[in-house]
């Protein structure tokens, strides 16, 4: 079954400049694994420190097995530690 991931991120506009280049790479290399269809990067227009990142995949395995490489979690740390919180999200699929 095809999922959407949903990752939610509040950015102080002091740090946007340095995230961007590691969700740029997160997509570069996510589009070469297994499973990707699509992602888009939005901000939200009413509060600019809150930055969505979306996913579609083929299967939530795919999704799964991005997150466990070792590349992925090496650039989602660094994201995590400029932020200095977890990053969280969330699995969806269509109903």
């Amino acid at each position: 079954m095809t999922v959407k991931i949903i990752i939610k991120r509040i950015v102080p506009f002091e740090k946007e400049k340095a995230l961007i280049p590691f969700l740029k790479e997160l997509r570069n290399l996510g589009i070469n694994q297994p499973g990707y269809i699509s992602g888009e990067t939005l901000v939200n227009l009413d509060n600019r420190n809150e930055v969505v990142v979306i996913s579609t995949w083929q299967s939530k395995e795919d999704w799964n097995g991005w997150v466990q490489t070792n590349q992925r979690k090496h650039i989602q740390d660094q994201i995590d530690l400029l932020l200095g919180v977890k990053t969280e999200y969330g699995i969806y699929g269509y109903a």
